[in-house]
């Protein structure tokens, strides 16, 4: 059975001194035998505090961002072996304010998760459309060209290694969140494909569901039958409300 797996994206927020507290106050809520995996993605500067609080508890830590070469002049950015020594185990991958703000494209997403792969770090890749996608009908068309290029050129025994989260764009910060039979039924069609694309070491992957989740609907969704966690973004900002996601998607 697939494990549950619940995402903590700060996004920009959290210096290092908030982020300790933060975590303190976080592992005294999560017992050692949670049956959740359990990831925090805080911003750079706060990375190494993340680690020192979190290290040896079973709370895992990633990088919400980083350039897929090893090194070289890029003012600026981030590698994978400079995040790696940070102790990261996920990164993510294809956030929708990287692709609409950032101008990150297909391209650009996929070389990241192959460097990530590389790197030994897990990707969490973000899909979801946009509002007037939905609305004309081709939600599932664009979910499909993401998951196509970004899964390009990656081998049936490393899928499982990936998360996948599918977040519809128009429900990100806005309050709003998907329908859970919205995101029953794009978690369905991404399981599918992925069966198709990698046939049985797909059955391994994981798919999130993101979106405005908050403690009063994260039930909603996290007891659907093709979604096996949540990335969070503002409601995990404070530790008890994470911890209330979290425990919404036991099993």
């Amino acid at each position: 059975m697939r494990v549950p797996i619940v995402a903590a994206n700060w996004k920009m927020h959290k210096t290092g001194a908030e982020a300790r507290e933060y975590c303190r106050g976080f592992r005294a809520l999560v017992p050692g035998d949670f049956p959740v995996e359990l990831v925090i993605f805080p911003p750079f500067t706060a990375l190494g505090a993340v680690r020192e609080e979190l290290e040896g508890t079973g709370i895992k830590w990633g990088a919400q961002n980083a350039h897929p070469e090893r090194e070289g002049a890029f003012t600026g950015e981030v590698s994978l072996p400079m995040l790696r020594e940070h102790g990261i185990s996920y990164l993510i991958v294809g956030h929708s304010e990287r692709r609409n703000i950032f101008g990150e494209t297909d391209d650009f997403i996929a070389r990241k998760l192959r460097a990530a792969l590389d790197a030994g770090v897990s990707p969490i890749l973000c899909v979801g459309e946009k509002l007037a996608e939905r609305r004309a009908g081709r939600a599932r068309e664009v979910v499909e060209r993401q998951l196509a290029a970004a899964l390009e050129g990656v081998r049936a025994d490393e899928v499982g290694a990936i998360v996948i989260a599918y977040e519809p764009v128009w429900a990100i910060g806005t309050g709003v969140p998907a329908r859970p039979e919205d995101a029953q039924e794009m978690a369905a069609f991404i399981r599918r494909w992925l069966a198709d694309r990698f046939g049985g070491d797909a059955a391994a992957v994981r798919i999130q569901y993101g979106g405005s989740v908050k403690p009063d609907n994260a039930g909603a969704f996290l007891k659907l039958p093709d979604i096996d966690g949540a990335l969070v973004g503002g409601a995990s900002l404070d530790p008890d409300s994470f911890f209330a996601i979290a425990k919404a998607a036991v099993r």
